[in-house]
């Protein structure tokens, strides 16, 4: 019983490691000439790829440091996202879809907004038991041809600091826009050794997204490790923007696409069945009704 607490326990630490950080992996592209070169530069990717779906994602890991990024196409016109992904009662949502999102709540005033975000394992569990991570809301840039939104954090759980959120987006035309979707954070010893222990024990198996090559069999050998920690998680908060705007205002299929959109790639996300998501989330969404005690 003490083992498996302990490695619940890694499991949730590894998973506060990546959350905060939809961030600056590869810096912001920072206008929209410079995203749109992007989307000339990878949209070769898109017709034939594993995701089935215009989308390219990368991910590095250096000496204190992992990082991602996404480059896809939203089936939807620029005014909407820019109109839904620049507020930060939406980033609320699109977090809550995670599987360890617990409670999300903006706080502050208008020039001064954070992001409450109390995060814990893959079940319902009290608040008291989560962890909580505090995110500054930077006002967004918002032109008729560019969206730029940033969160961030000075410091996480153990010795991690420095988490970054980052969202780009720029219309292409027929209705879709193009966005990037990045994330970075620094981390030290502590949380370099509760990575390890993941990695050797439950995390052991899990894989990314990256072909490294094949086995013997010649099926696909996929990137494991660090980097498919963050493959991972930067799929999952991809399709959470993705089932936001296509349910907005619908809570029940927002929940339904979310669960599965991941279920296409369940290889690498899949964690729990789908009667106990939603019923999991139906629960938390009730839950944020009560204020967050302090």
């Amino acid at each position: 019983m003490k083992r498996a607490t302990t490695l619940r326990r890694l499991a949730l630490w590894v998973w506060l490691l990546i959350l905060p950080v939809l961030a600056q992996a590869q810096a912001q592209l920072g206008s929209a000439a410079a995203l749109r070169a992007k989307y000339d530069a990878v949209q070769s990717q898109f017709d034939q790829n594993a995701f089935g779906r215009p989308l390219v994602l990368e991910s590095t890991e250096a000496a204190g440091q992992l990082s991602g990024d996404i480059f896809a196409v939203l089936n939807h016109p620029v005014d909407q996202v820019n109109g839904s992904l620049s507020q930060p009662g939406v980033w609320c949502d699109v977090l809550m879809l995670h599987l360890n999102t617990k409670y999300c709540v903006v706080r502050g005033t208008e020039s001064a907004r954070t992001l409450v975000v109390s995060v814990g394992r893959k079940f319902d569990q009290p608040l008291s038991e989560a962890q909580r991570v505090n995110f500054v809301w930077q006002p967004p840039t918002i032109t008729d041809d560019y969206l730029s939104v940033r969160l961030s954090a000075d410091k996480g759980p153990l010795s991690t600091r420095d988490y970054r959120i980052e969202l780009e987006a720029t219309p292409l035309g027929n209705g879709k826009t193009f966005i990037h979707l990045g994330y970075a954070y620094a981390y030290g010893v502590a949380a370099r050794i509760a990575m390890r222990g993941y990695l050797a024990t439950i995390g052991a198996d899990k894989v990314g997204f990256t072909a490294m090559g094949k086995d013997s069999a010649g099926q696909a050998e996929y990137v494991g490790g660090v980097r498919g920690v963050v493959e991972r998680n930067t799929m999952r908060y991809y399709l959470a923007i993705d089932a936001y705007m296509d349910a907005p205002k619908q809570l029940a299929p927002r929940l339904a696409a979310w669960f599965d959109s991941t279920e296409r790639y369940a290889r690498q996300l899949h964690e729990v069945e789908r009667d106990d998501y939603l019923a999991m989330k139906r629960n938390e969404y009730k839950r944020l009704a009560n204020p967050l005690p302090e």
